[in-house]
């Protein structure tokens, strides 16, 4: 999640609110497939995972769709990941195809070998730390993304994993089973009272800045351009052919494995780039496990080092609002002709439709180019005017900006929070702090990411 608004006044959340105000595109989809009828395999890239694999496996066991193939990639772990995954789908009767390696090669790697090796219609990716917490999670996302050819990949809404959830887990037959015959493992990292500390503070942060992006700000860009920049990647359906076709077959031969430093952003782009999109889903939830909150700083610098990466590849998609009004005179060139009846005989209706191709990209941009361009703004120009006024000691507009955008954002996360309301006025309260210094630390990444580009020509960016 690296488009995130840090000041909640932003021309992002401005982009949302007309969004959710202008309403989705009212074209009735009529599909050319029928997603009931799609195969879905399931990957589950792992790497340390003992104390999560048990959890990831039992929610899978009671998903109302049931995958095809179920294949754990385990990157080189240490632990007992691979013999727990065994034990248990062996005493639920759930077929496993387990890759262990001798040392990791990363994620990227592993998207790009299954997408080739396999001939599913869905690719399914659920990090080994996440859980399923619809029951209906695979059935929805694959339902949704066979809504338009031009849906390329589909995600629920994904919170932190809290021990609150790990313990309703327990009430699953499949987990009780495996807890019978490996009564030595657990369920909870195996960590002191300190890093649980830890892990709390980062789950209440995320819990808030992920509730805010997805039930507000992401929402208004589906509403309004018919996609996301890029997929929540833990737990992600992609269409297996255009995941290796558009990305794999297409970057590979110039990039290699060295996409950026979050696979999934990259993805998300490239399926922009080239007239697809990427949608969420507000009705069916995931839940990962969090870093503790010493290691957000790294995670951080992952997500927001691969936008800037990706914003460096995809510069053609980034000029898009400066393409508007050619594009503006296209789509009204192509009305006139539907409108005289010369053209649109097609059966198959699609929402938001538009060309494919990365040519026409470069030609006319996309409208998910607005999202990218004010991200990137947002991006560089916020902490660099935060640290600005820190520097100058202008201390009193400071303390108004940070007390209006704090009053706003509340505001705005206390309305889309329903039933929840007092939980997350005082929680948006908390992490304010912390939101904040997040903010400055992008001040690094942005130097390493033009020291990488203009100094060092260091361009082997890779998760």
């Amino acid at each position: 999640m690296a488009t995130t608004p840090y000041f909640i006044l932003s021309p992002n959340t401005v982009l949302s609110l007309i969004g959710i105000a202008h309403g989705p595109d009212k074209t009735l989809p009529n599909p050319a497939d029928d997603w009931r009828t799609a195969t879905v395999d399931v990957v589950i890239p792992a790497f340390n995972e003992e104390s999560n694999i048990p959890l990831c496996l039992a929610a899978l066991a009671r998903q109302t769709r049931k995958p095809t193939r179920i294949i754990l990639i385990d990157d080189g772990s240490r632990d007992r990941t691979v013999e727990y995954a065994r034990t248990f789908c062996d005493l639920n009767g759930m077929d496993l195809i387990a890759i262990k390696r001798a040392q990791s090669i990363g994620k990227t790697p592993t998207l790009k070998r299954q997408s080739r090796e396999f001939d599913s219609d869905v690719e399914f990716i659920l990090d080994g730390d996440t859980v399923l917490e619809s029951d209906n999670y695979i059935d929805r996302v694959v339902e949704e993304l066979y809504k338009g050819a031009g849906i390329a990949s589909a995600c629920g809404t994904v919170l932190p994993l809290r021990d609150r959830d790990r313990r309703a887990m327990l009430d699953t037959d499949a987990l009780r089973k495996f807890l019978g015959a490996h009564p030595e493992a657990t369920i909870y990292p195996k960590v002191g009272w300190f890093h649980h500390l830890q892990r709390g503070i980062t789950d209440m942060y995320r819990d808030v800045l992920y509730y805010f992006l997805q039930k507000f700000v992401y929402l208004g860009q589906v509403t309004f351009f018919g996609s996301i920049l890029n997929p929540v990647g833990c737990a992600v359906a992609y269409r297996r052919s255009v995941l290796k076709t558009i990305v794999f077959d297409r970057y590979e031969p110039v990039l290699g494995d060295d996409l950026t430093n979050s696979e999934d952003i990259f993805i998300g782009f490239a399926m922009n780039d080239n007239g697809y999109r990427n949608i969420q889903l507000t009705d069916v939830y995931a839940r990962s496990q969090e870093p503790e909150v010493g290691r957000v700083p790294g995670q951080i610098y992952l997500w927001s080092s691969s936008f800037l990466q990706s914003c460096y590849y995809f510069d053609e998609l980034m000029r898009s609002p400066f393409k508007s009004l050619k594009r503006y005179r296209r789509k009204k060139k192509e009305a006139a002709v539907l409108a005289a009846g010369l053209e649109d005989k097609r059966i198959h209706k699609e929402q938001y439709r538009q060309p494919f191709g990365a040519d026409y990209t470069r030609e006319y941009g996309r409208p998910i180019g607005w999202v990218l361009f004010m991200s990137a703004f947002e991006k560089v120009a916020f902490p660099t005017v935060l640290l600005i006024m820190i520097l100058l000691e202008l201390w009193e507009p400071l303390a108004i900006t940070l007390a209006a955008e704090t009053a706003v954002s509340t505001a705005i996360l206390v309305t889309v929070a329903k039933g929840h309301r007092l939980e997350y006025f005082f929680k948006s309260l908390l992490v304010m702090p912390l939101r904040y210094a997040v903010l400055l630390f992008d001040l690094v990444t942005i130097g390493r990411f033009a020291a990488d580009l203009w100094f060092f020509r260091n361009r082997r960016w890779r998760k």
